[in-house]
């Protein structure tokens, strides 16, 4: 089985290439998502995170938006909450591979937004990267909701530049040149894989 690793900074559309791999029939293993549910109520790292930080609960809900924020500006309260979250995550795409490998599978999907950033190339056979240009990057970003020029500053800080991520990777997939030229390199990538 064959583990592709699907990354790229933000407002480069990771969301976008991972679906159009969903739909050309590859299981894609979603890190953000898993966090999101880690960290819904119930969720395996509710409690951890609450007992750490518990004046971000929120009428019994963590407010992301208060732990994002005191996370990007604080490197300690990063760095306790990767300890508590990065162990599940890798957990859950344990499980997934898993999985996914006793139903014969010969290709999936890692999409991990801070691969390089974590080392997680290294569990992968082969590196996609996301990318568009700045000014596309830019105007995605700017245009979600309660984001601000300071914030995407933030944000990009934490992330390894663009055009590094598209030295180190196997495949570059555009997504700025209209859905129907990314889903066509997607297409390829996964007829040079499977």
């Amino acid at each position: 089985m064959v583990i592709l690793g699907l990354t790229g900074s933000i407002g480069m559309g990771k969301s976008t290439a991972a679906s159009m791999f969903r739909f050309l029939g590859v299981p894609v293993h979603d890190a953000d998502a898993t966090t999101h549910i880690l960290m819904a109520p119930g969720g395996l790292a509710f409690d951890p995170i609450a007992a750490a930080f518990p004046d971000i609960i929120k009428d019994g809900r963590i407010d992301r938006q208060a732990l994002g924020k005191r996370a990007f500006s604080d490197p300690e309260v990063l760095k306790k909450l990767e300890a508590i979250l990065h162990p599940l995550v890798r957990a859950a795409e344990i499980r997934f591979l898993r999985s996914q490998q006793m139903l014969g599978r010969s290709l999936v999907v890692l999409d991990i937004p801070l691969l390089y950033e974590t080392g997680g190339e290294q569990r992968c056979d082969a590196v996609a990267v996301v990318s568009a240009p700045g000014f596309v990057q830019r105007q995605r970003v700017l245009a979600r909701q309660g984001m601000t020029d300071e914030k995407f500053s933030a944000i990009l800080s934490k992330q390894m530049p663009d055009i590094e991520k598209r030295k180190r990777c196997d495949y570059v997939i555009p997504t700025g040149l209209g859905r129907a030229v990314t889903f066509q390199y997607i297409q390829g990538i996964i007829d040079q894989l499977s």
